[in-house]
């Protein structure tokens, strides 16, 4: 317990502060010099009290508290017939005076709704029939204790409502649907939140486990390498184009929305077909491109159809800027920022060696893509009809950091750029329980 001086403190009061509230009323000062002694404000002090004082019933008639009880004697006040009924209504169990009464007035003592809110130092206190309220040190603050304890002892559902959980949950996780996604298609489905779920997984309590979800992967920002790093700024292609010039120019020339991320997903290490992936951060939209291999030509053909299929002044509206990293394929800056005609139709940037988590968007939406198709499995068997098929069902899925949405279900109705985009590259959205991500969804029968 404090001194008279003590500031006011904040946080979780314990027992001693109660046992300074019981003193102070056992000596009738008022919750301002309670309040001074144990640091707390007034209201702190009365909310204490009305909280966790303990209840002592009344030992009133039959349970009934009217103070016109003893010489009541209504009847048929519920409408029975005389001679159905001729009880006292104050003895009828069916009955409550309180709700049904005109007459009703209570006898609690009114003492009650005024400070200090307890009976401890009224002088009526032994000889009272009345309800009666007294504050315990002790008591409060086990009771307190108790429910803290209860609100923390996880969560309860009957079991009805875990088999609805299971019916819902298990097919859905089986296609290697997120919880996420599954949770925002059929939140009002369930009868928990998105975080009680995850506690009934990790108590074992639905037939889905914590195996059957994908993996939580932890992200660490990664330590430059400052000779490195210095030699890739001195190289040609990064000059005016490095991750520092990208962010001075970051709401300067260009907004965050209207940048685009860019990477390659391999397949077998430098054999064979790779992905070109782009990610519009004002949708989180992925593009996803087969191409026959990793080198710079190939990222130039995807960027020529791009530019022919919308045209150049959509092409610009669409990727305005760019951001990737320090492939080889990244490399012919001229051949990508120009098109045929040399003239700009984007604006390239490169993130620093060996930190890819400046393009965190793409980087983890790569984990979609690994879903279906796993490290060192080779994309050589895929068409692009293949890689479209995985790329609508990637953008089908609701994500939480979208506040349950799935990114083609953020694109605009009057976004014709979007709109045409989707018609070239024949995107659309994939109902919700029908999105597949597992190997299963890429059956190649070639």
């Amino acid at each position: 317990m404090g001194n008279i001086n003590n500031p006011i403190q904040f946080g979780q009061m314990d027992l001693t502060d109660r046992v300074g509230i019981e003193v102070g009323i056992a000596k009738n000062d008022s919750f301002k010099k309670i309040g001074k002694i144990i640091g707390r404000h007034p209201v702190t002090v009365a909310r204490e009290i009305k909280e966790n004082r303990t209840k002592l019933q009344g030992g009133f008639p039959l349970g009934n508290d009217c103070k016109f009880f003893r010489n009541c004697h209504k009847r048929q006040m519920c409408g029975a017939d005389e001679d159905a009924c001729n009880m006292d209504c104050k003895r009828c169990k069916g009955f409550n005076c309180r709700e049904h009464c005109e007459m009703y007035e209570s006898a609690e003592c009114k003492k009650l709704e005024k400070p200090p809110y307890v009976c401890n130092t009224c002088p009526d206190r032994k000889l009272c029939k009345k309800t009666r309220y007294y504050y315990n040190a002790k008591y409060a603050d086990a009771a307190v204790k108790r429910r803290r304890s209860d609100s923390r002892s996880g969560p309860q559902a009957s079991e009805e409502d875990m088999e609805l959980i299971n019916q819902i949950l298990k097919p859905l996780v089986n296609k290697g649907q997120p919880l996420t996604h599954i949770y925002a298609e059929h939140e009002k489905e369930f009868p928990v939140s998105l975080r009680t779920l995850y506690s009934y997984i990790d108590a074992g309590r639905l037939s889905v486990r914590n195996i059957d979800l994908r993996r939580k992967t932890g992200y660490k920002p990664r330590k430059k390498e400052v000779a490195s790093s210095l030699v890739f700024q001195n190289q040609e292609y990064r000059q005016c184009r490095s991750y520092e010039d990208y962010c001075k120019a970051l709401n300067i020339r260009f907004s965050e929305h209207e940048v685009v991320e860019m990477d390659t997903v391999k397949g077998i290490r430098e054999k064979g077909k790779r992905l070109l992936t782009m990610i519009l951060r004002k949708n989180s939209v992925m593009l996803l491109f087969l191409m026959p291999d990793g080198t710079a030509d190939s990222v130039k053909m995807v960027f020529d159809f791009l530019e022919l299929g919308l045209g150049l002044e959509r092409f610009q509206r669409l990727f305005p800027v760019i951001l990737t990293d320090n492939g080889s394929e990244f490399k012919r800056v001229d051949d990508l920022e120009l098109n045929e005609d040399l003239l700009y139709r984007t604006s390239l940037f490169y993130c620093d060696p060996m930190a890819s988590w400046q393009k965190p968007h793409v980087e983890k939406n790569h984990e979609y893509i690994r879903y279906v198709v796993p490290k060192g499995k080779s994309f050589t068997p895929y068409q692009q009809e293949d890689i479209t098929l995985l790329m609508n069902h990637i953008n089908s899925t609701k994500r939480f950091s979208l506040k349950g949405k799935a990114p083609y279900e953020l694109i605009e109705e009057d976004d014709e750029d979007m709109r045409a985009l989707m018609d070239l590259l024949k995107m659309h959205l994939i109902p919700a329980d029908e999105v597949h991500l597992t190997p299963d969804l890429l059956k190649v029968t070639r």
